[in-house]
């Protein structure tokens, strides 16, 4: 029996900032606006244009990016500049590759299966109580 992996819980703050972070990841034009952003600032009026929803929509979406921590807006006069800050989505992968360890456990257990069977199957396979052959896999 594999012994049981444990998990420190993220801080308080940590987690709240992770939610955030998640939840505005969870969403397919916040996503978008995120891959636009990736290497260069752009205006909100930029970023709108490819979205067939309003203005005024968009600039919600770019609040949600900024409250969760992945987008700064830099306003001189009404003209809105964003630009992508990629530290929390950082902290998320950090966050999620904590489980990492237990994939590999489970990558390593199937690999090990695997194994067993090729070696079965190279070897002739199992013979069954009906002295037949019982190859787990059937040639194509």
């Amino acid at each position: 029996m594999r012994p049981a992996i444990k998990i420190a819980a993220p801080r308080e703050d940590e987690s709240q900032n992770l939610d955030q972070v998640f939840s505005a990841l969870a969403d397919p034009v916040r996503r978008s606006i995120l891959k636009r952003l990736d290497g260069e600032d752009l205006l909100v009026s930029e970023l709108a244009k490819p979205f067939q929803i309003s203005l005024q929509a968009v600039s919600r979406h770019i609040q949600v990016l900024v409250r969760a921590g992945l987008v700064t807006q830099h306003r001189t006069g009404r003209i809105s500049r964003c630009r992508l800050d990629a530290g929390p989505i950082f902290e998320a992968a950090l966050w999620v590759n904590r489980y990492s360890k237990y994939w590999q456990g489970q990558f390593d257990t199937l690999a090990a299966w695997l194994d067993q069977i090729e070696s079965e199957h190279s070897s002739g396979g199992s013979v069954g109580a009906s002295g037949k052959r019982k190859d787990k896999f059937k040639p194509k």
